[in-house]
């Protein structure tokens, strides 16, 4: 039996909500096993998860925190869904981030000359390409040999690390910085701040730009479908005329561009350099974004915001009690568990 399409047109009253439903079950679940761990520890489960949301959402400053930690996320999720699409589940966007932050801080920062309508989009630009680039290698490997892309795209992510780690403490460090950084971006190369007091910049606006599109072409083109039918079904994608091999590399080069706007946005947006440790692992939190949004694009958008939230949330919990901010680790491990499980299950469904 065919797994029940996903596409946000096939659903409404009842089929809308039981599909937010499902895309909320593995956050529920993860919610209860917390809830036990903090009682075995000797905290009020709801007091916490109370705290937690007052930290997220409890006032406009903290709802613009949320947004700001959810911005890569949306990036790093919808990278890490368009392969999925394709049936190709690439681990590497996390390797894109780090690289794609790396090539716009450097063009930030050398072409300070540049007026700002131009430097902004070339940095951006560049990020994107970085990001498409570093996926060139286990695109083709994947098309061409069949070479398991959850290794190769894994091992790219050490080497992209590696690589920019040896640059920021070498050829690109800033003069007397004793920190492994990059210098600062020109100012003209920064993304606008959203609201004042904030770190919510235009790549918020971005990120929503691309969802849209994301849903878009899923919905309405015929690279959506085939991409889809293509991850359904490659021997009957195959079968039919498509060129499944040609169609996973685009995928593949398309996720790793996002992934390279991940890291854009946080270097223009937040940061204003590139620094050893960019990446507190967006990429990887990407993966529970997808496999929790259920690759609808609405669904990702969700799934962002509330690992947004947790990111918020945990780093200024400890200021206001004493649960240790590994809960919010717990909760996040919980949340990719139960979604990978849910998507599981409906992979063998629709076997």
């Amino acid at each position: 039996m065919a797994m029940p399409s996903t596409n946000p047109a096939t659903y409404t009253g009842f089929s809308a909500l039981k599909l937010i439903g499902t895309a909320l079950l593995p956050f529920a679940l993860a919610l209860v096993v917390a809830g036990v761990v903090l009682a075995m520890a000797g905290h009020n489960p709801f007091d916490v998860y109370r705290l937690l949301a007052l930290e997220s959402f409890g006032s406009s400053k903290r709802i613009a925190a949320t947004m700001a930690a959810a911005t890569p996320l949306i990036f790093t999720g919808l990278g890490t869904a368009v392969a999925f699409r394709a049936g190709a589940f690439n681990v590497g966007v996390e390797g894109c981030v780090s690289i794609g932050g790396l090539a716009a801080a450097y063009v930030g920062f050398t072409f300070v000359t540049l007026p700002a309508a131009l430097l902004l989009p070339f940095a951006m630009l560049a990020a994107a390409l970085a990001g498409l680039a570093w996926m060139i290698i286990p695109g083709l490997l994947k098309a061409r040999l069949d070479a398991d892309e959850v290794v190769t795209t894994l091992m790219m992510n050490f080497i992209a690390v590696a690589i920019a780690t040896w640059l920021v403490n070498g050829p690109l460090l800033a003069v007397g910085s004793a920190n492994s950084a990059t210098p600062m971006v020109a100012e003209a190369a920064r993304l606008p701040r959203l609201m004042r007091g904030s770190t919510l910049n235009a790549g918020f606006l971005i990120a929503l730009i691309c969802v849209l599109l994301y849903w878009l072409w899923g919905k309405r083109t015929a690279l959506g479908f085939e991409t889809r039918l293509a991850g359904m079904s490659p021997r009957f994608a195959t079968a039919t005329g498509m060129n499944v091999p040609r169609l996973v590399l685009k995928m593949m080069l398309l996720s790793g561009a996002l992934g390279g706007i991940a890291g854009g946005t946080h270097a223009l947006g937040n940061v204003y350099r590139y620094v050893d440790g960019f990446s507190p692992g967006y990429g990887f939190v990407g993966i529970a974004v997808a496999l929790l949004g259920r690759g609808n694009a609405w669904g990702i958008l969700m799934a962002a915001i509330l690992f947004g939230a947790l990111s918020t949330s945990g780093a200024t919990i400890q200021l206001f009690s004493d649960v240790p901010i590994e809960i919010v680790d717990i909760l996040q491990g919980m949340v990719m568990i139960f979604a990978v499980a849910r998507f599981g299950a409906l992979g063998r469904k629709a076997a």
